[in-house]
C-alpha cells in the first residue's frame, strides 16, 4: 500500500480533531484518548546535519520533526529559514496526529539551505523553480525547474527521458535481471542465463510539489509469459536540483530448493539507462569512483601521454573535462592521426567483495579487456558524457552490499549504456537455499533435540527465502556538461553518505516522543553516570569495529550483527544455528535508536539505519503464507522455523519512519495492520504445546508479551498516521488494552483467547501465571510507555505496572501476590528499566532503589566485567583486531537500554 499522498492527509485533518475525541465502547469510561493537553510553548527548531557539509550536492533533504501535545493543529504551516537569515523552501506534511488530533510528527522537505536551519510556524517561502508534475500525457512529467524527469506509465521503461533545458541527458531507465535456471556446484557444466525486464504494473504521484515529489512504480520483472521477482520504485525529486534520488526494493518470489541444482537463480539484478553522445570522442569524458573521492578521469578518446605533443593546455583541459579548442589549432602531428587513437568505449567496475574492486576497459564489444586499476573499497559513483551534457549516477552502500558493479558501454557511438548492477552479473549467482538437509529432524521431538544442541529451531520447509526483500538507494544527475573535480567529488560524497537534516535531541525529549522519560541526554555530572555513559560508547565501538573486522558485509548481510560469540576459535558463531546472525533478538535495533535519540551522533544514526533497512526487510516476510511475520535469529536470515510477531515488530521501523519520513519504511508498517491474520496460519507454540489446540478465528492464543506488542506496534502507528484503517488500529489498540487489563492477572496471566473478528480477548476466568523472561525484552516497555501516555485506561497502567513490579521480586512476593511464584527467570539486569518505569509512575522509592540494584548486580553486565578488548591475531584469528569475550548481543541490548532508560527516569537516584 501507498503511503497516504499530503493532500489526503490534510483532508483527513480536518476531520481527525473531532474523530479523535472518541469514546469507545465497551468500557468507554476507561478506553478514551488522554485528555488534550495544554498548548506548551511552540519554540523554533533548530535543524543541524548529521554531518559536516550541508546539503552538498544532493537534491534534497527530508526531515520528521515532533510536537509536544496541542502546540500545533494538524494544518499548521511551517517555514524555514537558514543560517545567514535567508528564507528557505519548505514543503511540510502530517505523518502523525496525537489522540487530540494535534499535530505530532511534522515532515519537512528542503532543498537548499546554508549551514544549519531553523524551523517554526509561519507561511512557507516558494520556491524560485518549483516542482511541477504532469500527469495527463503518456508519460508522467516531473520537472525540478531544472531538469525534467518522463516517467513511463506502462511497458518496461520507467524514465522515459531526462532532459536538462533542451537537451536530453538520459533515456530508456529501466530494470534488467538475470536470471540463472541451474547452478553448478562443481567445475563443469554450461551456464545459461536469461534476461528478464522490469514491467510497470501501477504508478502513483505520491508528492506533487512545490519543494517534493514522489513518484512510485510497482511492477514485475517480465520475460515472455513468466512475470517474478516484484519490484517497487520510488523516484524522488526536489525543487531547484539536478539531480533525482532512486530507492529500489525487490521480493524474492523465487523457488530455491535445499539440494536441488535448479532454480531461480539471480545473476545480476540492476538499473539501466541510455545516454546520448553528442560531442566528438575526444570530448567524451567518463569518471568512475574509487576509493574516497578519487576517480578514473578519462576520455573515449585519450589526447593525453602520446609519442606527439598536442600542447600542454589541450591535455590539461581534456583531464578538467572541458571542451577542447578545434584539432585545428593543436600540433597537426597529433591532428592528422586522431583516427588511429583508440576510442574506449567500455568500462566495467566490480566490486565483488567488501575489499576490493577492479575496474577494466576495452575500446568495444568483441575486443579484449585491459585492466584499468584496482583498490579496495569503491565509491559507487560514476559518469559518462561530454562538454555538451551528461550523466551522473551512484548506487549507495556499494561495497556494503557486495557483489556491485558499474559497467558503462558503448560510449564511442551515439548512445552509452550505463548499467548500475544490484548483484554483479560477475558474482556467483544468488544462492539462497536452505545450507543443510534436516539430518533427520523430521519430528518435534527431534527438532526440539536439534534445538538443544545449536540453538536452531529447524523444521523442514521453513528455511525458504520466499517473500523477503531488500531495498537499495540510487542517484543520478543530469549535468549541462562534465562537472568539474569538485563537483564530482560532492557527487560522490552525496552517493556515500546521503545528507540527512536531524531534529535536536532536545527536541524529542521536549515533544514526549517514544515513551515519556525513557532517554535523556548523556550526563557525565558525577563518576557513576560517567562510567555508565563510558559503557555505552564502549559496546557501540565494539559493534561498530566487529562489523568491519568481521566483515558483516554483503547484499542480504549488511545491516545485521551477531548474536554470541565462540570462546574457543575467536569468532561469533556464524555457523551454530540459534547463535548466528542476530535478527533483533532482544532488540539492539531499539538500543541503537534510543542511543541515537539521546545523543543525536550521526555515526550511531547510520548504523540503526542499516540495520533497519535489513531487519524491516530480510528479516520479515513480505509475501506469501509468512507474510507479515519476521524469522528468529540463525545462520541464515530466513533459516529458522520461529517465524514470529517479535521480529516483524513495527516498534524497530517506527524510529527511522518519523525521524525521516522514509516512504519504504511507512510501507512496511503499514503491511503489518493486519498481521494478526497470521495466527490462523502459523502456531508459534505448536512444538511446544501439551494440550490440543487448532487455530480458531475466534479464539486465537496470543501472548501478551512478543505477540501483542509486534500486533499493537502496528495499530498504533497506524492510527497515529491516520493510515488506511487507522480507525480498525485504534480500535484494536484499545480492545486489547481493555482485555489485558481485564485478565485475572493482567500481563502476569501470560496469553490470552483473541477474536480476529472482534479484535478482543476473551477475559480468562481462572487466574494463570504465565510469565516469560522475553515477554518485556521486544519493545514492550517503550510500547507500554507509549500507549500509558495517550490512552487514559487506569486499569491497564495498573496491570502492567503490577507485571513491572513483580517480575524483578522475589518468588515469595511473587507468590504472595498471585498464589504461585513465577518458576526460573533470567535477563534480570533488562528488566530493571522495568523496575525504574513503574517506580517514577507510582512514586515507589523502594522500587527505585531496587531498579539500580538489579542493574549493577544481578546478571548481565557487571562493574567487574573487563570493559575492554584484547587483541587477536594470526595464528589465532583470520584477521588481527579485537575481541571482547564476554560481550553477547543480548546483554548489550538490554544493558545499553536499562542504562539509557536508568538514567532518564532515575539518574538523580543512584546508589552514591
Amino acid at each position: 500500500m501507498s503511503p497516504i499522498p499530503r493532500r489526503s492527509l490534510l483532508k483527513a485533518a480536518a476531520v481527525a480533531g473531532a474523530a479523535a475525541q472518541f469514546s469507545w465502547a465497551p468500557g468507554a469510561k476507561e478506553a478514551q484518548a488522554a485528555p488534550r493537553a495544554e498548548a506548551a510553548d511552540a519554540d523554533p527548531v533548530t535543524l543541524d546535519w548529521l554531518e559536516d557539509g550541508g546539503l552538498g550536492a544532493a537534491p534534497g533533504s527530508t526531515v520528521g520533526v515532533p510536537w509536544p501535545k496541542g502546540v500545533y493543529q494538524a494544518d499548521q504551516a511551517f517555514a524555514v529559514s537558514d543560517a545567514d537569515g535567508k528564507d528557505v523552501p519548505v514543503q511540510s506534511w502530517p505523518i502523525a496526529y496525537w489522540p487530540d488530533g494535534s499535530l505530532k510528527w511534522s515532515a519537512h522537505a528542503v532543498s537548499s539551505g546554508n549551514g544549519k536551519l531553523t524551523l517554526a510556524a509561519g507561511e512557507a517561502a516558494e520556491p524560485a523553480r518549483k516542482v511541477t508534475v504532469d500527469k495527463t500525457g503518456s508519460t508522467i512529467d516531473v520537472s525540478t525547474g531544472v531538469i525534467t524527469a518522463k516517467i513511463g506509465k506502462n511497458g518496461s521503461t520507467i524514465v522515459t527521458s531526462v532532459t536538462r533545458g533542451s537537451t536530453e541527458i538520459a533515456r530508456n531507465g529501466r530494470l534488467v535481471l538475470i536470471r540463472q535456471p541451474e547452478i553448478e556446484d562443481e567445475d563443469q557444466g554450461a551456464v545459461k542465463t536469461e534476461r528478464f525486464d522490469g514491467a510497470i504494473g501501477e504508478v502513483t504521484v505520491e508528492q506533487d510539489g512545490p519543494v517534493r515529489a514522489v513518484v512510485r512504480i510497482d511492477g514485475k520483472h517480465r520475460k515472455g509469459e513468466r512475470s517474478w521477482l516484484p519490484f517497487s520504485i520510488r523516484l524522488y525529486f526536489y525543487a531547484g536540483a539536478d539531480s533525482f534520488r532512486m530507492v529500489h526494493t525487490i521480493t524474492f518470489d523465487g523457488k530455491q530448493e535445499p539440494g536441488k541444482a535448479s532454480g531461480d537463480f539471480i545473476r545480476g539484478l540492476g538499473v539501466r539507462f541510455d545516454v546520448p553522445m553528442r560531442d566528438e570522442s575526444y570530448d567524451r569524458h567518463i569518471r568512475i569512483g574509487g576509493e574516497g573521492t578519487g576517480l578514473l578521469r578519462e576520455a573515449v578518446k585519450g589526447i593525453t601521454g602520446l609519442r606527439r605533443d598536442p600542447g600542454a593546455a589541450v591535455q590539461a583541459a581534456q583531464y578538467a573535462g572541458q571542451k577542447l579548442p578545434d584539432p585545428a589549432t593543436w600540433d597537426q602531428r597529433v591532428t592528422t592521426r586522431l583516427q588511429y587513437i583508440p576510442e574506449w568505449g567500455d568500462y566495467t567496475l566490480s566490486q565483488l567483495s567488501a575489499d576490493g574492486f577492479t575496474l577494466r576497459k576495452r575500446t568495444k564489444k568483441g575486443y579484449g579487456w585491459i585492466g584499468a586499476g584496482g583498490g579496495k573499497r569503491a565509491s559507487g559513483f560514476g559518469y559518462v558524457g561530454g562538454a555538451s551534457g551528461g550523466f551522473s549516477f551512484g548506487l549507495r552502500d556499494f561495497w556494503e552490499k557486495y557483489p556491485a558493479q558499474l559497467d558503462i558501454r558503448d560510449a564511442h557511438t551515439d548512445a552509452a549504456e550505463v548499467t548500475l548492477w544490484l548483484w554483479s552479473p560477475e558474482a556467483q549467482p544468488m544462492d539462497l537455499r536452505f545450507y543443510h538437509d534436516g539430518m533427520g529432524q523430521d519430528t518435534y521431538a527431534e527438532q526440539l533435540e536439534g534445538l538443544n544442541i545449536t540453538y536452531e529451531d529447524y523444521e523442514p520447509e521453513f528455511g525458504t527465502p520466499y517473500g523477503i526483500a531488500r531495498t537499495s538507494e540510487l542517484l543520478f544527475w543530469a549535468n549541462e556538461s562534465t562537472p568539474t573535480p569538485e563537483t564530482l567529488a560532492g557527487q560522490v560524497e552525496a552517493v556515500r553518505v546521503l545528507p540527512q537534516l536531524a531534529a535536536p535531541p532536545k527536541q524529542l525529549i521536549k515533544a514526549k516522543v517514544f515513551g515519556p522519560g525513557l532517554y535523556s541526554e548523556p550526563d557525565r555530572s558525577t563518576p557513576a553516570k560517567a562510567k555508565i555513559e563510558d559503557h555505552l560508547d564502549f559496546l557501540f565501538t565494539y559493534y561498530k569495529d566487529q562489523v568491519e573486522q568481521r566483515r558483516w558485509y554483503g547484499f542480504w548481510d549488511y545491516g545485521d550483527i551477531m548474536h554470541t560469540y565462540d570462546t574457543v576459535r575467536h569468532v561469533w558463531r556464524y555457523d551454530i544455528g540459534g547463535y548466528a546472525w542476530d535478527n533483533s533478538e532482544l532488540s539492539p535495533d531499539l538500543w541503537l535508536w534510543f542511543a541515537y535519540l539521546r545523543s543525536g551522533r550521526s555515526d550511531v544514526f547510520r548504523f540503526a539505519e542499516a540495520m533497519t533497512r535489513h531487519t524491516g526487510e530480510v528479516d520479515v516476510y513480505h509475501i506469501g503464507q509468512w507474510a507479515g511475520l519476521g524469522t528468529r535469529h540463525g545462520v541464515q536470515h530466513y533459516a529458522d522455523s520461529a517465524k514470529q510477531q517479535r521480529i516483524a515488530n513495527t516498534t524497530y521501523r517506527r524510529y527511522y519512519y518519523f525521524l525521516t519520513a522514509d516512504e519504504r519504511v511507512g510501507d512496511l508498517m503499514h503491511a503489518n495492520v493486519d498481521s494478526d491474520e497470521t495466527f490462523l496460519v502459523l502456531d508459534p507454540q505448536r512444538k511446544v504445546r501439551t494440550d490440543p489446540y487448532t487455530p480458531d478465528r475466534h479464539a486465537l492464543s496470543v501472548g501478551f508479551g512478543t505477540d501483542w506488542s509486534g500486533l499493537v506496534s502496528a495499530w498504533l502507528t497506524e492510527w497515529e498516521r491516520k493510515g488506511p484503517k487507522w480507525e480498525k488500529a485504534r480500535a484494536r489498540v484499545l480492545s486489547t488494552m481493555e482485555g489485558i487489563a481485564a485478565q485475572p492477572n493482567g500481563f502476569v496471566q501470560g496469553s490470552g483467547l483473541y477474536d480476529l473478528d472482534t479484535g478482543k480477548f476473551a477475559v480468562a476466568t481462572t487466574p494463570v501465571v504465565g510469565v516469560s523472561h522475553l515477554s518485556a525484552v521486544f519493545g514492550l516497555n517503550e510500547l507500554c510507555a507509549e500507549l500509558i501516555d495517550l490512552v487514559d485506561m487506569p486499569k491497564f497502567n495498573e496491570a502492567y505496572f503490577d507485571y513491572c513490579r513483580f517480575f524483578n521480586a522475589t518468588k515469595a512476593e511473587q507468590k504472595a501476590r498471585y498464589g504461585s511464584d513465577f518458576g526460573t527467570l533470567l535477563l534480570f539486569q533488562g528488566h530493571s528499566r522495568l523496575d525504574a518505569y513503574a517506580a517514577v509512575q507510582t512514586g515507589d522509592a523502594v522500587l527505585a532503589k531496587r531498579a539500580w540494584t538489579k542493574f549493577y548486580s544481578s546478571d548481565g553486565y557487571m562493574e567487574s566485567s573487563p570493559w575492554k578488548t584484547e587483541k587477536v591475531s594470526g595464528p589465532m584469528a583470520l584477521v588481527a583486531g579485537g575481541e571482547a569475550s564476554w560481550v553477547s548481543t543480548n546483554d548489550t541490548a538490554l544493558y545499553g537500554l536499562a542504562a539509557i532508560e536508568n538514567l532518564a527516569l532515575l539518574g538523580d537516584k543512584m546508589p552514591s
